[in-house]
């Protein structure tokens, strides 16, 4: 698999010894309150499906975070989706950002011509990084996702298109 470089970071695919550091990760409160419950979300990050990539974010050599990505591979529809989290330990640095760019840029170049985000339409933090990188709105998703405490939230559809990526 694919080993992807940033200006800072290094995504390289998630391996079994990542375990506890990425529910580490997961288990923090600023991520699950996003990603619910780490023993459950844990597992299938590593699945092995085609179009399907997960991999950790490494700064310096550690562990920060994780970014995946999920392509339609059927070439009439051929784009990818993202998703990412970053220790909060490590928000504010614009590691995010930087991994956001690299995985885009990689999916970009082979051969997707749009990439989809869809975060909580609360989530400003997440919406703020996404919208640098060059993800636009597309449109609000109601009742999208069921939160860790079981009321169901909104989700923001966001899409970058080939040319877009900031």
């Amino acid at each position: 698999m694919t080993v992807i470089t940033g200006e800072r970071v290094r995504l390289r695919p998630i391996a079994a010894t990542d375990r506890a550091r990425v529910r580490e990760i997961l288990a923090t409160p600023e991520v699950a309150r996003w990603w619910g419950d780490p023993d459950h979300e844990t597992e299938g990050l590593y699945a092995v499906e085609d179009g399907y990539t997960c991999y950790v974010i490494e700064l310096g050599g550690v562990v920060v975070g994780l970014i995946q990505s999920c392509e339609e591979l059927e070439p009439q529809y051929r784009h990818a989706g993202i998703d990412i989290s970053v220790h909060p330990d490590f928000h504010g640095r614009g590691i995010g950002t930087d991994a956001l760019r690299a995985l885009a840029r990689h999916l970009l170049d082979a051969g997707h011509h749009r990439l989809t985000i869809d975060p909580a339409a609360s989530n400003e933090t997440a919406i703020r990084v996404y919208t640098k990188v060059g993800f636009r709105p597309v449109g609000l998703m109601r009742d999208y996702e069921r939160a860790p405490d079981g009321t169901w939230h909104d989700g923001l559809l966001m899409d970058l298109l080939k040319g877009e990526l900031a």
